[in-house]
Order: structure tokens, then C-alpha cells, then sequence
């Protein structure tokens, strides 16, 4: 089964790959030497720190709202569900072979997000850019909150004891069904690791356990999501090769060669930057209301 989700994955990777390659060829995009600069270094921080488990959408936003990066945020979650796709892929190799985790929850679980993210991402292409803005500030302001807890030990408290591998019975209904809302806000914008890990460990698995069932769920679902995307237009190509190439060292050199990094002033200063990152979009969205009256 291990083989199978490989081949998978590496498939997602190259159908995804080629997609992207030919909306650059369709839309005639010139090489911009600045642009993918821009983009290596922004894909580089934010998967490398999603590798080593800080995530990856807190930190892509705030560096887009820093840098300008977007010309308008209604692309926002397609362009960072279809940038961090293949580089997520490639984190996603690194924990489903190297972690054990029962193959039924890791399965039913990840299939779960999958469908709830095309189903989200349906929704998201309908939304204004003010209901963009609005979702976005709130989506940071709920990952920042769970951020802070996991930073003050909260969350694995309740994993304490924890020593299942998997799911049965109600638990795992309620894992999938959970994972498919995850999967649905995904698709908005919202990330998944800090509440799947969340709702993991409270229906029992152990803490190791969370990374290969939120990592593979990502790795899938943001390929199928950008599908949707790319269909209406809802996604920006700006520096795609350099963000996707940065992207992916970043997570080589976490998953290889960082052992050991101390995050615990680097994790409270993202709390604190994602809450001004929302605050800065919920401003914009009813600046934008104004000018709509």
C-alpha cells in the first residue's frame, strides 16, 4: 500500500507539474528573473518551516502581504494550495515512508480531505474579494490561536498517553468526517495541520502519528483544489518555478540535514505576526466595503 500512495504522489506531482507548465505556455508568461527570486525565497522559509511542522499558509500569507506578492487576494488560497502542492508532495514522501501509521485511518482520513477540499474549492472561486479578505483574517486569527496553545504544551497534553496507530468504530468515522470539513476549509485558505493534529490527538493516536495522515492529506488535496482554481483564474503564476524550486530545498535540507532547531521564539513571533497579518486583511476588506458603497 506504501508503493501505491508513492506512485500516487509522485503522479500528483508531474500531472500537477504539467498543468502549471502549460497555463505558462498558454498565457505567453516571460521569464521574470526577480519575480522567481522572489518566489524561491518565499517557497524556501515558509516549507522549510512547514516541514519542521509550523505550517506553511500563516507564513505564506503574511510574506505575500509584505512583499505585495499578489495583485489581488482573491487569488490567494489558489495560488498557495497550487505553489505549495509539489513541495508538500515531497515532504509528504519523507514522513508516509518513514512513519507507521494504520493504512485504513491514513486511507479513509486523507480520501476525506480530498473530497472536501474540490468541494470547498468550488465555494472559494464563488467569493468576492471582501469575502476573501474576511475569510483569510479569520482563518489566521483560528490557526494563531491553536499555534499558541500547541505553544504553551496544551495540545500534547492530551496526547500524553496516547499510543494507538489508528482508528476504529466511531472514532475513525469521527476522524474522517473531521478531516473532510479540514479538507474544505484547506481550500479557503485555512491550514490543516494545526487542527488535524488537534483532532488526532484527541480521538487517541499517537502524536508521530499526526504528520504522515496531515502531510499526505495536504499533499493530495492541494493538487485536486488547484484544478478548481486554475479552471476560473483564481490562482497567480508570478515567480511559480522559483517559489515550487525554492519550496522544494526547503524541505530537503529540513528533512535531512536540520536535526535539531530551536522554534520556540520563532513559533510565538509567527502568533504574533499572523494576528497583525489578519488584522491587516479584515482592514482591507472593509476598506474595500467602503469604496464599494
Amino acid at each position: 500500500m506504501i508503493a501505491a500512495i508513492v506512485i500516487v504522489l509522485l503522479a500528483s506531482a508531474v500531472g500537477l507539474g504539467s498543468l502549471i507548465v502549460a497555463q505558462v505556455i498558454k498565457q505567453k508568461l516571460a521569464f521574470n528573473t526577480g519575480d522567481n527570486v522572489l518566489g524561491f525565497g518565499i517557497g524556501f522559509i515558509t516549507d522549510f518551516l512547514d516541514t519542521l511542522g509550523v505550517g506553511s499558509f500563516v507564513t505564506t500569507t503574511t510574506l505575500f502581504q509584505w512583499t505585495k506578492y499578489l495583485d489581488d487576494e482573491r487569488k490567494l488560497p489558489g495560488t498557495m494550495n497550487m505553489a505549495h502542492a509539489i513541495p508538500t508532495i515531497v515532504e509528504a514522501l519523507f514522513f508516509v515512508t518513514a512513519v507507521d501509521v494504520d493504512i485504513t485511518t491514513l486511507v479513509s482520513m486523507v480520501l476525506a480531505s480530498v473530497i472536501g477540499s474540490v468541494i470547498g474549492s468550488e465555494v472559494v472561486v464563488r467569493l468576492d474579494k471582501v469575502m476573501i479578505q474576511k475569510t483569510m483574517s479569520v482563518a489566521l486569527i483560528a490557526t494563531s490561536i491553536l499555534m499558541a496553545i500547541n505553544k504553551m504544551g496544551w495540545i500534547s497534553i492530551i496526547a500524553v498517553h496516547n499510543n494507538a496507530l489508528g482508528l476504529t468504530g466511531a472514532a475513525l468515522v469521527v476522524g474522517v468526517i473531521g478531516n473532510f470539513i479540514l479538507g474544505m476549509l484547506m481550500a479557503a485558505g485555512v491550514g490543516l495541520y494545526a487542527p488535524c493534529m488537534v483532532l488526532v490527538y484527541f480521538l487517541g493516536l499517537k502524536p508521530i502519528a499526526a504528520f504522515p495522515i496531515m502531510m499526505l492529506s495536504c499533499a493530495l488535496l492541494m493538487p485536486a483544489s488547484s484544478v478548481n482554481f486554475m479552471r476560473t483564474n483564481r490562482y497567480s503564476l508570478r515567480g511559480v518555478f522559483g517559489f515550487i524550486l525554492g519550496g522544494i530545498i526547503g524541505v530537503v535540507i529540513a528533512a535531512t540535514v536540520v536535526k535539531s532547531l530551536s522554534l520556540e521564539v520563532l513559533g510565538w513571533l509567527i502568533v504574533v505576526v499572523s494576528f497583525w497579518t489578519s488584522y491587516q486583511l479584515w482592514r482591507s476588506a472593509k476598506a474595500t466595503e467602503k469604496i464599494m458603497k
